[in-house]
């Protein structure tokens, strides 16, 4: 079955870095497109960034300029490199793959940026 495992989280200072790790299993990891989402609280869960099967890249406006996401088709793993972190950031991190109509997720990692 699909599964969807992130890593990578914990608390970091204003300014600082973390690299976000998604290792997946169950499906054809190069055919499909995977997605980083966010959710703070009392907020709506929303796209942080996306890649495709193919390696093109789409970002949110709050990550443009500051994330970078990446896949490693060998290793199965997608990756979310965070730099200039803001407190703002802080978040539940989720990883996300669509396929055969079902939206999967993973049990999510959290971001917390704070001095």
């Amino acid at each position: 079955q699909v599964q969807l495992v992130e890593s990578g989280g914990g608390l970091v200072q204003p300014g600082g870095s973390l690299r976000l790790s998604c290792a997946a299993s169950g499906f054809t990891f190069s055919m499909y497109a995977m997605g980083w989402y966010r959710q703070a609280p009392g907020r709506q869960r929303e796209l942080v960034a996306s890649i495709t099967g193919g390696g093109s890249t789409n970002y949110a406006d709050s990550a443009k300029g500051r994330f970078t996401i990446s896949r490693d088709t060998a290793k199965k793993t997608v990756y979310l490199q965070m730099n200039s972190l803001k407190p703002e950031d802080t978040a539940v991190y989720y990883c996300n793959t669509a396929l055969d109509y079902r939206t999967y997720w993973g049990q999510g990692t959290q971001v917390t940026v704070s001095s």
